[in-house]
């Protein structure tokens, strides 16, 4: 018999397309799951027969409480090769492997610069106005050269989003709690800053940090209202890392000119949440990882990893 294998939130339907399962065809029975379930009993209700199962990101969180829920799991596949939200002892302790991927750093950047430009130049009241017939050229369009842009975090992600600032003729400054000159100088930023000044000076902020207990809420209300009210702000990386009724509220007051956002506190975003009318705010739904060849690399690694796992000798071990 089979074992079977559930793929969670496969919105756009390609998991079974954009990677070979075959090789994994003769023992694995495969079902994907385009809708996202909501609550811990939806979620254990849907897999709680099934063996394998392979998550995106860390949209769904895997506690203590659901694994005691699901006596057939024996692989956990998870994009990526960090994971918060898997109880890693909870899963040894009701035998359950849990392995990762790998991931590209192009994709999140990309759309890094897509929301900053779609924000400097008001693309989408714009575009919209073209579509809808109505007033041509309504916005006035902010410049990126010669303007400051302020990294919170020069690691992978945020050193490629600092090149492309760079090749605008932006001055670019950055922080992080470990960033030092040399690895400013490196990256060829102009040069390291506190995160006060950084806030205080920068025109356009953009989040490139890794969520944990330090950088939990580390824009709050205080140091949002460091910001200029023409400066714009960007996350692409995790949402809790900025208070978001802090971020609800200096939009509301127009205490900063906009935010482009990629990451919620709840994914997905409920149709009637706040943030979906916010004004100011150019919000896209998690696509920073969303692109063919990332899925290409994500589900490509899960079926290697379920390969693996059959053959008693797993590859890329989390936890």
């Amino acid at each position: 018999m089979k074992l079977r294998c559930a793929v969670l939130d496969d919105f756009q339907g390609v998991a079974t397309t954009l990677a070979d399962w075959t090789p994994v065809a003769d023992a694995v029975e495969v079902t994907t799951f385009t809708e996202h379930f909501g609550t811990e009993d939806a979620l254990a209700a849907a897999i709680e027969g099934f063996d394998i199962v392979v998550t995106l990101r860390e949209r769904v969180p895997f506690p203590a409480s659901l694994l005691a829920r699901l006596p057939r799991l024996k692989l956990l596949v998870a994009s990526g090769m960090r994971n918060s939200v898997i109880d890693y002892g909870a899963a040894a302790e009701h035998g359950v492997t849990v392995c990762g991927t790998g991931s590209a750093s192009t994709p999140p950047v990309e759309l890094t610069w897509a929301l900053l430009l779609g924000l400097a130049r008001g693309i989408v009241p714009e575009a919209n106005a073209m579509r809808d017939g109505g007033p041509w050229q309504s916005t006035v369009g902010a410049d990126l050269y010669g303007r400051r842009l302020g990294l919170l975090g020069l690691g992978k992600i945020g050193g490629r989003v600092a090149a492309v600032g760079l090749a605008f003729g932006m001055e670019v400054v950055a922080w992080s709690q470990n960033l030092t000159e040399e690895r400013a100088q490196e990256v060829g930023v102009v040069r390291a800053a506190s995160k006060e000044e950084l806030l205080a000076s920068s025109d356009f902020v953009s989040v490139h940090l890794a969520l944990g207990d330090r950088t939990r809420g580390l824009l709050g209300a205080a140091e949002l209202a460091l910001m200029k009210p023409t400066a714009y702000l960007v996350n692409t990386s995790r949402a809790a890392i900025i208070d978001q009724d802090a971020l609800a509220d200096a939009l509301q007051e127009g205490r900063i000119a906009g935010a482009g956002v990629d990451v919620f506190d709840t994914e997905p975003l409920p149709p009637a949440h706040p943030m979906r009318s916010l004004p100011g705010l150019l919000a896209t739904p998690h696509l920073g990882y969303v692109s063919r060849d990332n899925y290409r690399t994500y589900y490509g690694q899960a079926v290697e990893d379920i390969q693996a796992f059959l053959a008693g000798a797993p590859v890329r071990r989390l936890g």
